[in-house]
């Protein structure tokens, strides 16, 4: 019995340890597949040509820093925002600080411009005319609906003599603000990436750089103008949530969008459609 109840005793104290052993190793586990998620920065983009600078970067660049990036691409201005405000991204990099601020004053985000990366020239496009000179008595011109990038686009359109604007007002420009309209031309307000779509049902379009690209449009040849990019506040870069600026994730990434390798890749790839911030 007295052997029994040692033999018991002894199966017990080894099941014990077995299983405080078994609980060690899946804790370890579950700790690094927690520290390496963390290590993952998500990032949202628009997919041309931001997400395709961030592939660049993960493909060529990020392993030698430690880096390991995800990229979520998206077709809005809206999402990538409210997404990073919630905490489902990291950062995203679609958009210009104007429209930044805007976005944050109107929507109580805090969000922060912490890098610029390039700039994509808005352009005005057709399908109808080659010289936007040419432009008809009342002909319908769509622009994008957004704040920003409305007054931006009459404000290209008044840098080519197309309207004329309420003095000292530049690109917070709105229509009420046009104050010479000579043809007499109906503005069309849409959403930034519907503007491509547009050209079979408009005389022109003024549209954003990215979405011009996606639609094969070749601003760099086709733009019947093209904004200037010199003195430009329109350039696109990286942005966060307020309060993460020193997250040394996004401090890799700062470094490396910052880089030569960037430059050299977006004059390469875009040669001109695209231009780096320095």
């Amino acid at each position: 019995m007295r052997k029994f109840m040692g033999i018991a005793s002894a199966i017990t104290a080894l099941a014990l340890a077995l299983t405080a052993c078994g609980s060690t190793e899946t804790a370890t586990s579950g700790d690094t597949g927690k520290a390496s998620a963390a290590e993952v920065l998500k990032v949202g983009a628009s997919p041309v040509p931001h997400a395709q600078i961030l592939k660049f970067v993960k493909d060529k660049l990020a392993a030698k820093e430690g880096l390991n990036l995800e990229i979520v691409e998206f077709t809005d201005y809206v999402q990538p925002n409210v997404q990073l405000n919630d905490g489902q991204l990291g950062a995203n990099f679609f958009q210009h600080k104007p429209y930044l601020d805007d976005f944050n004053a109107s929507k109580g985000t805090k969000l922060s411009f912490v890098q610029p990366v390039h700039l994509e020239p808005l352009g005005v496009y057709s399908k109808k005319l080659t010289d936007l000179t040419a432009l008809a008595q009342n002909a319908t011109v769509a622009v994008p609906n957004d704040a920003t990038n409305l007054g931006r686009s009459l404000k290209l359109l008044a840098d080519n003599g197309v309207v004329t604007l309420k003095e000292g007002v530049g690109t917070a420009a709105t229509e009420r603000d046009v104050t010479g309209n000579p043809k007499n031309l109906k503005f069309q307000p849409l959403e930034a990436a519907q503007l491509p779509r547009s050209l079979e049902d408009v005389d022109v379009a003024v549209i954003n750089g990215n979405y011009a690209l996606e639609a094969g449009l070749d601003p760099a040849n086709k733009a019947l103008v093209l904004e200037k990019a010199e003195g430009n506040p329109y350039v696109n870069g990286l942005v966060v949530a307020a309060g993460n600026e020193k997250d040394p994730r996004v401090v890799k990434l700062v470094k490396l969008l910052a880089g030569p390798e960037v430059k050299q890749f977006i004059e390469q790839t875009y040669k001109g459609a695209v231009i780096p911030a320095s």
